[in-house]
C-alpha cells in the first residue's frame, strides 16, 4: 500500500487484513491497514459481509411480517428494533397505544438494553484478554434468555412487537423474574468495575485509545453511549420523550474524553440507570389491555371472529392484507441500545410497504473507525472496534 502523509511525502506500507476471519471481527467485518511496523498509517473499513437486503427483503411483505427481519438488525437487543418499526408505523396512524403496552414496552426496552450493554463490556473485555469478567456478566445474561424464552417463545430474535400493541401479555411471575435479574446484574456489574477500576492494564489499553472529538462524532451521526462518551448529552428518551420517559427517574452519562475507556464506562452505568427504569416500570404494571381497539390494527379476537361475521372478515383481511397504512412519507426514532434507530417510510396507502429506509446507530459509527485507529497500534484497533459495538446485522441492510 503506498499513500501520502500529512506532508505529502510518499509511504510504503504493510498491507494487512484485519478480520473478517479475526475473533474480534466475529467473522462479518474487515479493515485494510497500512502499517509501519505496528503503528497502523492508514486504515479502510468494508462495510461487512453480512449480506441480509433487509431494506429490499421488507418490501415483499405486510408491515407486520416486517417484524421478524427487524430482529435480526441488532440481534442483541432484537426487542428494541420491534418497537422502533411499530412506534414508527404507529405514528403514521396517530393512534396511542395502551397504558400497560407503554409500561411494558418501556420495561422491556430497558431491559434488553441491559443485555446489549453486557455483551458489549463482556466481549471488549474478552478482547483485552479479560475473559473473567466476560463469564460475570454472561452469568445474568443466561437468566435474561430464559425470561425472554418464557415470554417470546426465542431467546435470541424475538418478535415480540406488534403494531398497536404486544404479541402476548406477560407469563405468572414475570415480575418475579424480572427483579431476580436486576439483583443478579447489580452484583456482576459491581464485581466487574472492580476488577478493571484500578486494574493497570485495562487502563493503559482503553484510556487515551481511539479518541474523537465530539464535532467529529457529530459530523459523522453519531449517537448513543459513543456520542454521549465525547460529552454530548443526546438522549432522544429524554431530548424526545416517547412512552412517557420524561416521568421516569433516571440520570443520563456522559464521559468527557471519547476514547475507548469512556466508551466502555458509559454502557457500564447506563445498565445501571436501565435498572433503575425498570423497577419503576414494574411499580407502574396494572391490569388492563395490551393492544388498541382499532380494527384499523389490531385483529379481532379469536371468540368474537367464531361467530361474528364482520369480525372473521376483518381478521381475514389484517392477515392477508396487512394494515393498511396511510399514503405518505414518515421518519420516526427511538434511542436504542447502540444509539438512534430509526425508520423512513414511504406508504402508498396499501397493505404492503412501498419503501422502508432503516436509520441504524452502528453504521455511522463503523464510518469513523478509521479516524480512530489511524496513528495508533494494532492492538488499539482491537479495543477500539470492540468499544464502539458494532452490529454487523445493521452494516449491511
Amino acid at each position: 500500500m503506498r499513500v501520502l502523509d500529512r506532508t505529502g511525502e510518499k509511504l510504503d506500507l504493510l498491507t494487512v487484513n484485519i478480520g473478517p476471519s479475526h475473533p474480534a471481527t466475529h467473522g462479518s467485518l474487515r479493515i485494510i491497514c497500512g502499517l509501519e511496523g505496528e503503528t497502523i498509517k492508514a486504515a479502510v473499513a468494508e462495510i461487512g459481509y453480512l449480506h441480509r437486503g433487509f431494506e429490499k427483503m421488507v418490501e415483499r411483505g405486510t408491515y407486520q411480517q416486517v417484524m421478524p427481519y427487524t430482529d435480526r438488525l441488532n440481534y442483541c437487543s432484537a426487542i428494541l428494533n420491534n418497537i422502533a418499526f411499530s412506534k414508527a408505523v404507529e405514528s403514521m396512524f396517530e393512534i396511542q397505544i395502551t397504558e400497560r403496552c407503554k409500561v411494558l414496552r418501556v420495561l422491556m426496552s430497558e431491559f434488553t438494553r441491559i443485555v446489549d450493554h453486557l455483551i458489549c463490556v463482556a466481549a471488549a473485555l474478552a478482547d483485552l484478554g479479560a475473559q473473567t469478567a466476560y463469564f460475570y456478566y454472561f452469568v445474568p445474561r443466561e437468566d435474561a434468555m430464559i425470561i425472554l424464552e418464557k415470554l417470546t417463545g426465542a431467546r435470541l430474535t424475538n418478535s415480540f412487537s406488534r403494531i398497536g400493541g404486544l404479541y402476548r401479555d406477560t407469563y405468572e411471575g414475570f415480575e418475579t423474574d424480572v427483579l431476580d435479574f436486576l439483583k443478579k446484574t447489580e452484583e456482576s456489574l459491581s464485581d466487574v468495575f472492580k476488577l478493571v477500576d484500578r486494574n493497570r492494564i485495562f487502563l493503559d489499553r482503553t484510556q487515551g485509545i481511539g479518541c474523537i472529538t465530539p464535532e467529529l462524532a457529530i459530523s459523522y451521526g453519531w449517537t448513543g453511549p459513543c456520542l454521549r462518551a465525547t460529552g454530548v448529552d443526546r438522549d432522544l428518551r429524554k431530548d424526545q420523550p416517547y412512552f412517557d420517559y420524561q416521568t421516569y427517574d433516571f440520570d443520563t452519562i456522559v464521559g468527557t474524553r471519547g476514547d475507548t475507556y469512556d466508551r466502555l464506562m458509559v454502557r457500564l452505568f447506563e445498565a445501571k440507570e436501565s435498572i433503575s427504569i425498570v423497577r419503576q416500570a414494574i411499580k407502574r404494571l396494572k391490569p388492563g389491555p395490551i393492544n388498541v381497539s382499532d380494527p384499523r390494527v389490531s385483529q379481532p379476537q379469536h371468540e368474537f371472529a367464531y361467530h361474528d361475521m364482520e369480525a372473521l372478515i376483518n381478521r381475514f383481511k389484517l392477515v392477508y392484507e396487512g394494515v393498511r397504512v396511510p399514503q405518505g412519507e414518515h421518519y420516526d426514532a427511538l434511542e436504542a441500545a447502540n444509539g438512534e434507530l430509526g425508520f423512513f417510510i414511504t406508504s402508498d396507502g396499501t397493505g404492503n410497504p412501498w419503501r422502508i429506509k432503516v436509520r441504524p446507530p452502528c453504521l455511522t459509527q463503523f464510518a469513523a473507525f478509521h479516524n480512530l485507529v489511524e496513528g495508533g497500534m494494532v492492538s488499539d484497533a482491537i479495543a477500539c472496534l470492540s468499544s464502539i459495538n458494532i452490529i454487523a446485522g445493521e452494516l449491511d441492510r
